[in-house]
């Protein structure tokens, strides 16, 4: 007779190796949602990407961690050419996501004004994902036309290779359709409690509500907040981003190499998208680079231990032994 203690507890691994099994990266890496950039990094290197978020103990080359906190450096000093940053101390995840709603009132407010606005934060829903991402820079042209620029740092005196530009292309047109979306009406409150987890009635705390007040805006809940941000969006009148523009900037001597016009590929975005998400829900394993852009790998932090590079080397030893049979 079988013990029915022992088959229950076999039983039990069965389900839980099951359910290990099933569960999406988004659900391995405890992500409530994720960031444009995740999107982006995925048109560079989809496995370089996944190596970030299994290994992040792994430290990146110091020459890498200097070039990005230079580019941090140069962000932050083209913000403060237009706004005073303001600390404020959180004290929970509510609290967290209500500086950036605040910072969309403030958006709203200052394009209203036909002012120029930085560090726009953008939200949104992509095939059941939350995404959630930073505009550099908003601003009206001579024409009328909203215009996005986003600022791209670099260290070598010359622009970008069309690898990178691709990377880019994405970025900014992800970032237009997020935003578009929003003054379109397309947010919603049970996006926000649903994706994110937040708790509707949690109260602000005190230096996020002195804040709103002085802004103009009388909130004691993350509710309250929410409410008035859709309400803001859904009557602003804001027009759809007519202009999308990437801005190359040499690091060193802070000269502009070139500026990118970029034209926004609806379909071809959606179609990118769909296939990056399908890594996320876990529908396809990751993909690494194709041979003939592993110059990429020079660059990468995670080659010496990457599978996808030695599974492309394995492959290409045992084509040649084929041949050679």
């Amino acid at each position: 007779r079988v013990d029915s203690r022992t088959a229950n507890v076999e039983e039990r691994k069965r389900r839980t190796t099951k359910r290990k099994r099933a569960r999406t990266p988004l659900e391995a890496f405890y992500l409530r949602y994720l960031c444009v950039t995740d999107l982006s990094a995925q048109v560079w290197c989809e496995q370089e990407m996944v190596y970030h978020k299994e290994k992040p103990s792994v430290q990146l080359p110091e020459k890498t961690t200097v070039v990005l906190n230079t580019g941090k450096s140069i962000h932050l000093a083209r913000e403060l050419q237009d706004h005073n940053l303001v600390p404020i101390k959180t004290r929970s995840r509510e609290d967290r996501w209500a500086i950036k709603l605040l910072n969309i009132l403030l958006t709203i407010t200052n394009l209203r004004e036909g002012q120029r606005v930085r560090e726009c934060p953008v939200f949104g829903v992509l095939e059941g994902v939350f995404v959630f991402g930073i505009i550099d820079q908003l601003n009206y042209t001579a024409k009328g036309e909203l215009q996005l620029n986003e600022l791209k740092t670099r260290e070598k005196a010359y622009m970008p290779v069309p690898a990178q530009k691709k990377r880019d292309r994405f970025q900014v047109s992800l970032y237009k359709h997020l935003f578009d979306a929003m003054v379109q009406g397309c947010l919603t409150q049970d996006i926000f409690v649903h994706h994110l987890r937040l708790k509707p009635k949690q109260s602000l705390g005190q230096e996020i509500q002195e804040y709103a007040q002085k802004a103009g805006f009388v909130v004691q809940c993350f509710e309250d907040l929410l409410e008035l941000v859709l309400l803001n969006l859904t009557h602003s009148d804001i027009p759809a981003i007519d202009r999308l523009q990437i801005e190359y900037v040499h690091q060193e001597t802070n000269t502009l190499l070139g500026t990118e016009v970029i034209t926004y590929h609806h379909d071809e975005l959606m179609s990118m998208s769909h296939y990056f998400l399908a890594y996320w829900k876990g529908q396809r394993d990751p993909k690494g680079v194709d041979i003939e852009d592993t110059w990429k790998c020079s660059y990468c932090a995670f080659v010496d231990i990457c599978d996808w590079r030695q599974q492309r080397v394995d492959s290409l030893i045992q084509k040649g032994s084929e041949k050679k049979t």
